[in-house]
């Protein structure tokens, strides 16, 4: 049988999987709502795709172990935790101190926007455990390992975009009410508490 392909009792109860997983939020969802929701669907399209690449990375080094590896490590563990938190309170930060000026597509480059969004999975542990400890459990033991991982990894990635880029569309509607100062300022402020208090979860739910 061929590694690359998968039985309907496999891939679907994985794709459903994945799916509930994108749908729990996360510091996926509420930093693409807000790029969204401040600054148009541009630009959070770009953080969708910096995030999508974030995510294949991740799922091509859990593949070959190195997430393993990372989860075993305290240490590293550890390091890559905080880094991940306070990646995200610097978000919710200079969120809430933007005058929102230089925001939206006409202001920073579509560049700018990726890089946030590759970062943001870079420095997620949670990730990194998604593809170590819930893929594995989809994984047929006696077929090859290595192309089994690599294309549950690819569908789990191509499962995320499709749900992040919704949540852009969705949360890019309300960029053109957002059009007078003050409530574009209030909105953006509202939205960098959540993305706070969605940093501080993150630290309590990932801790050891």
């Amino acid at each position: 049988m061929d590694p690359f392909i998968f039985g309907a009792a496999t891939l679907l109860p994985f794709l459903l999987t994945s799916f509930i997983i994108e749908l729990t939020p996360g510091p996926n969802m509420a930093y693409l709502a807000m790029v969204a929701a401040s600054e148009g669907r541009r630009p959070g399209m770009a953080t969708v795709a910096g995030v999508a690449l974030g995510l294949a990375i991740v799922g091509f080094a859990a593949s070959f172990g190195v997430a393993e590896f990372v989860g075993q490590s305290d240490m590293l563990y550890g390091a890559l935790r905080w880094a991940g938190v306070g990646f995200l309170l610097y978000l919710a930060f200079e969120a809430w101190n933007g005058d929102g000026e230089e925001a939206g597509p006409s202001g920073r480059p579509a560049s700018f926007y990726f890089r946030r969004g590759l970062i943001t999975n870079l420095l997620n542990p949670k990730a990194a455990l998604f593809f170590v400890t819930v893929l594995p459990t989809f994984v047929d033991d006696t077929r090859p390992l290595l192309p089994q991982n690599l294309t549950l990894a690819a569908l789990y990635v191509g499962v995320a975009t499709a749900v992040h880029a919704a949540i852009v569309l969705l949360a890019g509607a309300l960029e053109p009410v957002l059009n007078s100062p003050a409530r574009e300022r209030l909105v953006r402020r509202v939205l960098a508490l959540m993305l706070a208090a969605v940093a501080i979860w993150f630290g309590w739910s990932t801790r050891r």
